[in-house]
């Protein structure tokens, strides 16, 4: 969806028209919803570059994404959004950026460092805390641009030692920004200015060409002429021996000093009080700085690589517009930031992991507001940069006003549309349900076709009809029209149905689930592998072979004997990882012989080994006509377009096939397996509201309490504008509670009910059930799977799974049940961040409080109930700031209850709890889990605690905590924490 053709009323708004030509001093304390559209515009009409600071990072990403949908396109000329990033290091921490981190920053800074060249003008946007960051300098970026063209010479030898001391690391395989890697006259090279890595083909010293290839796949994609490197990041270690001079360190050794009482002369990196595995890793650094060699966490020595460390600000010319959401927000958290930074300051000093003295990677409030107030700053917001804020009514606020909120009352909106248009207004809708809102329309008699862009402004006395997301509208008034003054009103679902998009997602993913990507993606050198004609090898890499005079990639496979086999990368996937029992390594297959066939056919004979009760079982459905549902009405319709995210393809797939299923007359036996965060649940929804809109009962069997609860609010919430009544059957209801439900079960009124084992109880009958959804089946006992197994011949039956248990994948598989995968995560998913670590308070106060500064929230996974609250008042000193909440099974029913709710609600910053979270809770806000004594858990555990983050856009972090050393652990529990990293 693209609105772009609104942008163009914008200079027929007086008040604007007046603020672009002379940016006022004063807040404009324009409505907020408004903010993207005019940010958009004046992006659009500011003939240079724009810069947009914003308090938070949330707020920062938001609105980057707001801005997709109303600026042009690139190929249509349109400005490029650029979001600079925050250092992934809280203040004085010693963490390495992310390669993604250093990528958004990078390339902010290059687009505005170039910004006069011929491309398209750059739109930065930034959170006061990467403001503040210190940078390097805008004529050190400028020489550290290098390009490079199809036909020029260079000398290799030089080009990746220059590489090297400008921040880039060599590795085997390039799959992040500021890696390269050389393969004879192949080098692969990812800049993080950027978006994708680049192939260099070189014959002798002359590049015979230039391509982009994809990381995933390691293959090409298209050749281009000519590329700009840049700095493998914002620390350039060429000037690692200048960072020692300031630092005061003579040679390329960290000498302790001779006298521990003399301080004078010291380097801050002498400190006596360093603990010594600090005073060691500073050592190794100390040897790369005098080196010039980049490494891991080189940006904490930024506030010494460089004499006058830069600012984003000096980055922004005088032709450059710069605008801040609302200037009071940003000097707040700066300055909350500021106080964040002293103390950790005080609190690392004390703790001996900082040299007293090391100068701070951040500027000072008081410089950056300086900054600010020298230049010509617009205000959207309220607030001013002297804190204060105002409800200044300037002509710019008073052209805008909210939308006004119809709460799904189809005749209140077809009326007010109808208003509009005589009153020769333009209105947009904006809105997921397009095809339900055009019929609406049309039976008022306006006849309005749906479009997917507004690429021109409508004409005054019209209705436009969009298929798309946006948060909210808003009224324009003002707009001069020949000698008229008219009006527009944007309308969205927030206004027209009451809710909104809590997240906007871009385009869908593409299918992961069985593209080859895959294999290199989970295979690396020197792991075994199977290929499906030629059986168990050991994969070697990726080498370039020329057959027939071309060359070409090839995946280099050993087999038994020293046999090698060669594979095209196109047929990448006849490969895939081989997955074993048992810790030995498999035998490898001979190439030539027949074995690989004799290991194939036995392992035919075992799959088609299926016990006869289930076989029987299964026959049984197939003979039995059950209940053929009714094809999708405007209700499913709504429904799927209240969805607030875009489905993955892998989800629609899932959801068609469900729907197929039960559409047909025999009865379902569907598995769906997923990820944790995959979107299994919106099935189910679906799945359940097609059941109960034929007037059948449903049925969703959890495994636990905490579960059923949230599933829940879940399906309340998604199906609260219909006539559906779900309720919930676990030990949260009291006996009162529970015997209405299972009343109302039995005449009928209830349609629904989401609960534990409780469902399977003899005194739980349904009137009419339809269908039967159970969530990880795997952690039913015995006798609740042999209740199930009897359900299966009379309804439909839809399990969701993250780890099936082998019997049900086995089935599955061989066809005797069906199965849709979701392999697809959605597209903003960051993989979670896995640190392995000693407890310890000061590290547990950073990670707490990283996530605290971006309004998140944290679980603390303590599975002993004993103890538990001790451990939790712990972290309240620790983090004095934070709401502590504790649960756990033993705690009573309605105290457990209101502390989830609590934590769901965002009422609490910390939860600690047991493995009671461990299944299928879904708190996007919560993108931070320490696990305390990670040894004592198993694999599956770990990997589900560790599901229960990284379900938004933001990179999660999960801190797996353990005793002692890693290498002093038993055998068992270290193979277990190597493969939950690896994961």
């Amino acid at each position: 969806m693209n609105l772009s053709g609104l942008l163009n009323l914008l200079p027929r708004l007086p008040a604007y028209e007046a603020v672009r030509a002379t940016p006022p001093t004063e807040p404009q304390a324009l409505v907020h919803s408004a903010h993207p559209f005019v940010l958009a515009g004046l992006a659009m009409h500011h003939p240079g570059p724009v810069l947009i600071l914003t308090a938070r990072s949330e707020m920062a990403q938001q609105l980057a994404l707001n801005l997709e949908a109303w600026l042009p396109s690139k190929e249509e000329n349109g400005p490029t959004v650029h979001l600079f990033a925050e250092p992934d290091a809280l203040p004085f921490e010693r963490i390495s950026w992310s390669g993604e981190t250093r990528q958004r920053r990078l390339t902010a800074l290059a687009a505005l460092q170039s910004r006069n060249s011929a491309g398209p003008k750059p739109v930065v946007i930034s959170s006061a805390r990467a403001l503040i960051q210190k940078t390097l300098p805008a004529r050190e970026l400028r020489l550290a641009l290098r390009p490079l063209r199809t036909g020029s010479v260079v000398r290799l030898e030089q080009m990746t030692m220059n590489w090297v001391q400008t921040g880039y690391h060599a590795v085997e395989v390039v799959e992040e920004p500021g890696a390269f890697a050389r393969r004879g006259g192949i080098v692969d090279i990812w800049p993080p200015n950027l978006d994708h890595p680049v192939r260099i083909d070189l014959f002798g010293d002359e590049i015979e060409s230039l391509r982009v290839f994809d990381p995933a796949t390691q293959r090409t994609e298209r050749r281009i002429s000519q590329v700009e490197i840049g700095p493998g990041c914002e620390a350039l270690s060429k000037y690692g021996p200048a960072v020692l001079k300031r630092l005061n360190i003579q040679g390329d050794t960290l000498n302790a000093p001779d006298n521990l009482a003399q301080k004078e002369g010291l380097s801050p990196l002498q400190d006596p009080n360093l603990l010594l595995a600090i005073r060691e890793e500073l050592r190794l650094e100390v040897e790369h700085l005098h080196d010039s060699q980049s490494f891991r966490g080189i940006e904490w020595y930024l506030p010494y690589f460089y004499e006058q460390p830069a600012s984003l600000l000096d980055y922004v010319g005088d032709d450059a517009l710069l605008i801040i959401d609302d200037g009071a927000e940003l000097i707040d958290t700066l300055r909350e930031l500021e106080n964040q930074a002293i103390g950790l300051r005080q609190e690392l000093e004390r703790s001996g992991e900082l040299p007293t003295g090391f100068a701070s990677s951040f500027f000072d409030v008081a410089d950056i507001r300086n900054q600010l107030a020298a230049r010509n700053v617009l205000i959207l917001g309220y607030g001013g940069l002297d804190g204060k804020t105002t409800n200044s009514n300037t002509e710019l606020a008073r052209s805008f006003a909210p939308g006004p909120r119809f709460g799904g009352k189809t005749k209140q909106i077809t009326s007010e549309v109808h208003k509009s248009l005589t009153a020769g207004h333009r209105t947009v809708l904006v809105t997921r349900q397009a095809a339900r809102l055009q019929e609406l329309l049309r039976e008022a008699d306006m006849l309005v076709h749906v479009q997917s862009d507004l690429p021109q402004a409508p004409p005054p006395r019209s209705n436009s009809l969009v298929q798309g997301v946006l948060g909210e509208g808003f009224t324009m008034r003002g707009l001069l029209e020949d000698g008229d003054v008219s009006t527009l009103h944007l309308w969205t679902d927030a206004e027209l149905f009451g809710w909104s998009k809590p997240q906007a997602r871009r385009k869908t993913a593409k299918r992961s689930s069985v593209a080859p990507e895959i294999f290199f993606a989970d295979v690396k050198a020197g792991d075994f592998v199977v290929h499906l004609e030629h059986g168990i090898g050991q994969y070697d890499g990726l080498v370039m072979l020329e057959v027939s005079g071309v060359e070409r990639e090839y995946l280099q496979v050993s087999y038994a004997k020293g046999d090698k086999l060669y594979v095209p990368v196109h047929q990448a996937d006849r490969l895939s990882r081989y997955v074993g029992a048992g810790e030995g390594a498999p035998g490898v297959t001979r190439l030539g012989t027949a074995d690989w066939q004799a290991v194939k056919e036995r392992t035919k004979r075992a799959i088609a080994d299926i016990a006869d009760d289930l076989l029987k079982l299964y026959a049984e459905r197939e003979l039995i006509t059950g209940h053929s549902y009714s094809p999708d009405g405007p209700w499913q319709e709504e429904l799927a377009a209240s969805f607030p995210y875009e489905e993955t393809l892998d989800q629609l797939e899932a959801i068609d096939a469900v729907k197929l299923d039960m559409e047909s007359d025999r009865p379902m036996d569907r598995l769906i397996c997923g990820d944790v965060g995959y979107g299994k649940t919106e099935v189910a929804v679906r799945a359940a509201f097609k059941a109960m809109t034929d007037g059948k009962q449903v049925a969703m069997l959890v495994p636990t309490t905490v579960l059923a609860q949230q599933h829940y609010r879940t399906f309340n919430r998604r199906l609260s504008r219909f006539p559906i009544r779900v309720e919930s059957l676990s030990r949260f209801r009291t006996p009162a509670q529970q015997e209405k439900v299972i009343k109302g079960l039995a005449d009928g009124t209830v349609d629904m009910v989401i609960g534990t084992h409780r469902l399977l109880s003899n005194d739980v009958e349904f009137k009419d059930l339809g269908l039967m959804i159970i969530d990880e089946e795997q952690r039913f006992g015995v006798a609740q799977k042999e209740k199930l197994k009897q359900l299966r011949t009379l309804v439909d039956v839809l399990t969701l799974s993250a780890t099936p248990i082998p019997r049900t994948l086995h089935m599955s598989l061989s066809g005797v049940r069906d199965m849709s995968t979701i392999n697809t995560p959605p597209k903003e998913r960051q993989p979670v961040h896995t640190i392995l670590a000693e407890f310890d308070d000061v590290m547990v106060r950073q990670a707490i409080q990283r996530e605290l500064n971006r309004n998140g929230q944290v679980f603390f996974v303590h599975n002993r109930v004993r103890g538990i609250n001790v451990l939790a008042d712990r972290l309240q000193r620790l983090v004095p700031e934070a709401t502590v909440l504790v649960a756990h099974g033993q705690m009573a029913e309605r105290q457990l209850e209101d502390a989830m709710i609590q934590f769901s609600d965002g009422e609490a910053d910390i939860l600690v709890c047991t493995t009671i979270i461990e299944n299928g809770l879904d708190i996007p806000n919560a993108n931070t889990i320490i696990i305390n004594r990670a040894d004592h858990f198993g694999l599956a555990q770990l990997y589900q605690l560790r599901g229960r983050v990284g379900r938004s856009d933001h990179r999660a972090y999960a801190y797996l905590l353990i005793p002692i050393q890693q290498d002093a652990l038993p055998p068992d529990a270290q193979r277990c924490l190597e493969a939950i990293q690896d994961l």
